[in-house]
């Protein structure tokens, strides 16, 4: 039996009809940029992450891009954040003009380190971008205060985790409540993910969710007339209706990995006390949405290839941390800087979790990790 890292033909069995619904939607309509449909997913992406505002942006690449492009940063400027991430978290720090400073993650959570954060603030320090990956929040609270303290924009990078939470000042928080702007991906293999690209920013600061609609069309909110310089970065009215009907089966969706990741959590402790795998660990306070179920394993790239062998989806996010990747060089790291990052990257191993993988599925990746280790690997 061969297991898929992800089967989105599964989802679109459960959404079809909806989804053909909001398409049709559209094509009567013939409203393709921005038009009503648009409206009515950032209405509900806004309420569904309970914030004011909520702007439809091309990809979740570009809504970091024109998040930080926001904040107007000179040579110089710097953007604290982790090299334990996919390219365009740092990439986007670089294409809004300023300089990414990398700082080291939590060995447990692999987010970022907020103690690590803290000594890395100086007096060019504009803006810190957690990640939280793999669908696990970034430790927040701290966060918060270190942002404040010093007076910095606080953005958080949720391509991976829309709906996750986490307990700060005594209540429940979700992504999108706790930073001063967060960002979403809706790419396919994402929780809530189109059928393309799309991403999208939300907020409840007034004047700058209005400078990111500016933003999004050429610097200008009436047609030809452009107070400055932008993007064009519509999220495509297809992709929103798209969207829109996939949003009420989200939270079934994430409960669904939830379960799944528990199940996982159980069959893999004996591995774990054997010392040859850690299990992802959800810290008490917080609810992950499982993008990713990710190991830390002995032998990541054998224990890969003998998946990738009996027809098991895996992946490693990610193989390389950005401080090593040749275009920032130029950024004075070297190898051992950041040794956490460096060992998870050596190390992780993600295996499938998504929401309609079946009992038998589940069993045959266990059995064949635990066939594995138990052949001495």
């Amino acid at each position: 039996m061969s297991v898929a890292l992800l089967d989105l033909k599964r989802q679109f069995e459960q959404v079809e009809t909806d989804v053909r619904v909001q398409i049709d939607r559209v094509l009567k309509e013939q409203s393709f940029i921005l038009g009503p449909i648009v409206q009515e997913f950032e209405a509900a992406v806004a309420k569904y992450a309970g914030v004011k505002h909520a702007v439809g942006l091309a990809s979740g690449t570009d809504a970091l891009l024109l998040a930080l492009r926001a904040l107007d940063l000179q040579p110089g400027d710097e953007v604290i954040t982790t090299p334990f991430t996919f390219f365009a978290t740092a990439g986007t720090i670089h294409n809004a003009g300023g300089r990414a400073v990398f700082v080291d993650i939590d060995p447990v959570t692999m987010n970022l380190d907020p103690a690590a954060v803290e000594r890395a603030i100086t007096p060019r320090t504009r803006a810190i971008v957690p990640v939280h990956l793999f669908g696990l929040m970034a430790q927040m609270q701290p966060l918060r205060e270190t942002a404040r303290r010093h007076g910095v924009f606080l953005l958080e990078d949720s391509a991976q985790s829309i709906g996750a939470r986490q307990v700060v000042d005594g209540e429940w928080k979700a992504t999108g409540q706790l930073g001063d702007a967060t960002t979403f991906s809706f790419f396919p293999s994402k929780n809530l993910g189109g059928y393309g690209d799309g991403g999208m920013l939300v907020t409840d600061d007034d004047a700058y969710a209005e400078r990111i609609r500016r933003l999004r069309t050429h610097g200008g909110v009436k047609m030809y007339h452009h107070d400055e310089v932008g993007f064009n970065s519509r999220l495509d009215t297809l992709q929103a209706a798209i969207l829109l009907a996939k949003l009420p089966y989200l939270d079934r969706w994430s409960a669904a990995r939830r379960e799944n990741a528990a199940w996982y959590d159980a069959r893999f402790a004996p591995l774990e006390e054997a010392g040859v795998l850690r299990r992802p660990l959800v810290p008490q306070g917080n609810e992950s949405v499982y993008n990713q179920y990710t190991l830390r394993v002995r032998d990541r790239d054998g224990l890969r290839a003998h998946l990738q062998g009996q027809g098991i989806g895996c992946a490693v996010y990610y193989p390389v941390p950005l401080h090593l990747q040749p275009c920032f060089a130029y950024l004075g790291y070297g190898a051992g800087d950041f040794p956490e990052s460096e060992r998870a990257a050596a190390e992780v191993l993600s295996i499938p979790v998504y929401p309609e993988l079946a009992p038998e599925e589940r069993e045959r990746v266990a059995e064949a990790i635990e066939a594995f280790y138990a052949a001495g690997a």
